[in-house]
């Protein structure tokens, strides 16, 4: 890889290669800053988790664990992503309900919203199946209750937890990880005495299971319910319903090995007495094959693929496994670095320090390991093709989980996956990708029985399944919630996305078709407007209501502003897909003649931006949905630049919301703030990203707004992951941009953050970027050049253009200014 120097002079901005070129490695090309120490890494605590929230989550992409360290019982909550309720879903439920569309937009027609309301309850399906816990494991240990010195840590650096006290004089020590290459969890126990190690293992579940044990293995085979209605229909009959011929299977193996002492089992227990040193490994596999395979009948032998795991994994020594381990994770967790200026923090516990910051302290390491824990649970969490990270990512304990820990398409599942990408965790993405691709199967089904129109849909809530009907129990619920059916839309912008960041022709090639037809259920469903502009209808904005002039709150309307925003995204992105790929030219020229009659976007009265066809009140100003400033951002149409006025609406908009509101709604308004360049406000919705939040399980609650629990976890409340990865996603946001064609560094720098470094950001193009600054200043950038396009830099109003070639390096010296 060569390097070459930009120098840019004002204000002729005149380009400058440097006459020698350096070979650099690639992980060193963009090194602005010297590598953080360990400690920057690390969440620690000094004493065990009582909570599901203060626990320390670990995960390999499929499994998942969650560490409580305690002292006389380990209590661990382990779960497997494929492990849902549920079978392949009956796309073809509700096969005649597009023939009440013409009723719906009848009643529409003639601005009779309560009316629409009632018949929109037509156009429902089935709910969604849930993410089921897979059960909890315990190690007993044999000694004194009372510890000293004890402490808990999780190094996202090495993707490894550890618990240490001590008892009696003797120190007890545990090291956690678990292995993507090797496929199992592997847990190391020791003591300082000889002999004093004394433990067994057990294990119990909320599913249906057998336990046996026998010699130094615990055994443990069942299956997931095959029906689960989702918690917040509440109490009612047959919630959970199981069958020993339906459901996915699962196998969990738990298998000792001792260095010395004495291994026994009872029924339910393999124990160890007078050790000093043991390993524990745990495989887990299911029978889950696919999205339209019944994981009971044509499932994959997980007892096999448990067994066959765990035999490779316990015949390697722990070293080997840590290491293999270990340089897995670090080849995509070490690829950006971010650093600020005094990032020095107090020697707390990170519960404390976090508390501690909610009061109003600075602490910029903390906002560092919160950008880093961001990545720590993407790579964690999505390294299943075809399985995307769910609502709880990868971590739940609950039969009837928080809104089924499902998929929900109108801003959660999206919103988990923007890190992905300018992250540089481009890989990790690729499980929603494939998702999609599934979802856009069912989807067509949808499209046809539900809309009566080509192309293929998918609506508010998924799953594993690929579940791509409206919710609702067929006519159960409001349409406030249950009828919006833009998820498609929005989803099909991630493949765009993917290529945008990749360059990857050959992947727009493979998923255009899906790009396609979710660009052509949108041209087919649009209809005309009483002036002639294409709208949708029926329409909702994302579980928001509007209040007609008459006083009406309801939720059904046309011309929803979301919709077209989505759709002016997804008709600008398919159009360029077929440009690039040169083909369907005639439905290229089909979407440009729509785009142009779209529902142009309007300006109300407040000086917001409606989020109705009409200039209504909102039933809830304050309300934690912002979806018809999608153009804003994660689409790219509105900005300062382009559109101001059509900015300052989406300003105004964010303001009459106001700034408290919950978890994954406060890293969406972070990046907002960025897309608007107002730094400070989106650092000041960072910061309140991170207020601490007591562990509060399963109950929702929206009025106290969302924040941060003891284990960095989001706090929606309650648990809710997509608040970390779009609190992540938006610090990149401050830092740089590239949606608008080019990179612009520094777009929004917070006044508190007024020195620093990053490297490893991917920018859209093919580029990765470094840069430092100093007093606000840009004092370096590097760009290296991935796939050799034209780069274009923009810094506080001054532009240079330069032609790349693949794999050199760029560099910009301080002349920026």
């Amino acid at each position: 890889m060569q390097s070459r120097e930009i120098v840019i002079k004002p204000p002729l901005l005149k380009i400058k290669f440097a006459l020698t070129c350096i070979l650099l490695n690639l992980f060193c090309a963009c090194d602005v800053r010297e590598k953080a120490t360990e400690s920057d890494l690390k969440l620690w605590y000094d004493r065990p988790a009582e909570y599901f929230e203060e626990s320390l989550v670990l995960g390999n992409g499929k499994m998942g664990a969650s560490v409580f360290g305690g002292v006389t019982r380990d209590k661990i909550y382990l779960n497997d992503i494929t492990l849902w309720s549920g079978e392949p879903v009956d796309a073809h439920m509700n096969p005649e309900a597009y023939k009440n569309v013409a009723g719906i937009r009848k009643a529409l027609e003639n601005d009779d919203f309560k009316k629409a309301d009632a018949l929109n309850k037509s156009l429902q399906g089935s709910f969604s199946q849930s993410y089921a816990p897979l059960g909890t494991m315990y190690i007993n240990f044999d000694h004194d209750a009372t510890a000293t010195s004890y402490y808990r840590e999780l190094n996202i650096g090495n993707a490894t937890s550890k618990v240490e006290y001590a008892v009696n004089g003797a120190t007890y020590t545990r090291e956690y990880f678990i292995s993507h290459p090797d496929q199992v969890m592997v847990i190391k126990l020791t003591c300082d005495k000889k002999g004093e190690l004394n433990f067994n293992i057990g294990f119990e579940s909320l599913l249906q299971y057998d336990l046996s044990a026998s010699a130094d293995l615990l055994e443990v085979h069942g299956y997931a319910p095959y029906h689960a209605e989702p918690s917040y229909r509440g109490d009612m009959p047959n919630a959970v319903m199981f069958d020993e011929e339906r459901g996915t299977r699962f196998t969990s193996l738990l298998k000792i090995n001792n260095a010395d002492g004495q291994l026994s089992v009872t029924d339910t227990t393999v124990n160890l007495t007078g050790a000093t040193e043991a390993v524990i490994y745990v495989s887990i596999a299911t029978s889950f094959n696919g999205f339209d395979k019944d994981p009971a009948r044509e499932g994959l032998d997980n007892q096999q693929i448990a067994r066959s795991s765990l035999a490779q994994a316990s015949s390697k020594n722990y070293e080997a496994l840590k290491k293999s381990h270990t340089e897995d994770y670090q080849k995509y967790f070490n690829r950006v670095s971010l650093e600020f200026d005094a990032p020095e923090a107090p020697v707390l516990p990170t519960d404390r320090r976090l508390k501690r910051y909610s009061a109003g302290e600075k602490d910029k390491g903390l906002e560092i390991l919160y950008f880093q824990f961001g990545r720590y649970l993407l790579i964690s969490s999505s390294r299943t093709m075809g399985v995307p990270a769910n609502l709880q990512g990868i971590w739940n304990p609950y039969l009837r989980p928080p809104w089924s820990s499902n998929y929900t398409a109108n801003i959660n599942v999206q919103e988990s996956y923007w890190l992905a990408e300018s992250g540089n965790l481009s890989e990790m993405h690729l499980p929603l990708l494939s998702f999609i691709e599934n979802l856009a199967e069912t989807g067509k089904i949808t499209a046809r029985t539900f809309y009566g129109v080509g192309g293929w849909a998918a609506c508010h809530n998924s799953d594993i399944w690929a579940m791509s009907n409206p919710v609702g129990d067929f006519g159960k619920g409001n349409p406030q919630w249950a009828n919006w059916n833009m998820g498609g839309t929005w989803l099909s912008t991630h493949l765009w996305e993917h290529y945008e960041y990749t360059r990857d022709e050959t992947f727009l090639k493979d998923k255009y078709p899906v790009i396609k037809g979710a660009a052509q259920f949108c041209l087919e469903w649009l209809v005309e407007d009483k002036h002639g502009h294409l709208i949708t209808s029926p329409s909702t904005s994302p579980e928001n209501r509007y209040v007609t002039p008459d006083g009406y709150k309801g939720a059904t309307l046309y011309g929803a502003t979301a919709d077209l925003a989505m759709i002016r995204e997804s008709f600008e992105q398919t159009i360029r897909a077929s440009e690039i790929l040169d083909v369907d030219a005639d439905f290229r020229e089909k979407l440009k003649a729509a785009l142009d009659r779209l529902y142009p976007y309007q300006v109300g009265k407040k000086g917001n931006l409606q989020e109705w066809y009409h200039d209504w009140e909102d039933a809830d100003p304050k309300h934690r949905h912002q979806t018809h400033l999608f153009g804003l951002h994660p689409g790219s149409h509105i900005s300062p630049e382009k559109t101001p006025a059509l900015a300052a609406a989406s300003k105004v908009s964010l303001e009459i919301k106001g700034d408290e509101t919950t978890g994954w709604s406060k890293g969406w308004r972070i990046n907002l703030w960025a897309r608007l360049l107002d730094g400070d406000r989106a650092y000041k919705m960072y910061r309140e990203l991170l207020s601490f939040v007591e562990p509060d399980g399963i109950r929702a609650t929206y009025d106290k707004g969302g924040g941060t629990y003891p284990n960095l976890l989001d706090a929606h409340p309650p648990f809710q992951i997509d608040g970390n990865f779009g609190g992540a996603a938006g610090m990149i946001e401050m830092l740089m941009q590239s949606h608008l064609g080019k990179i612009d560094i520094l777009p929004a720098l917070p006044t508190d953050l007024p020195a620093g470094s990053v490297k490893g950001l991917k920018a859209r193009g093919g580029f990765e970027v470094a840069f430092s600054w100093k007093d606000g200043a840009l004092t370096a950038l590097e760009i290296l050049s991935l796939d050799g396009q034209v780069c274009k830099i923009n810094y506080k109003g001054k532009s240079v253009e330069f032609p790349t070639q693949v794999n050199e390096l760029y560099s910009l010296n301080s002349e920026l200014e």
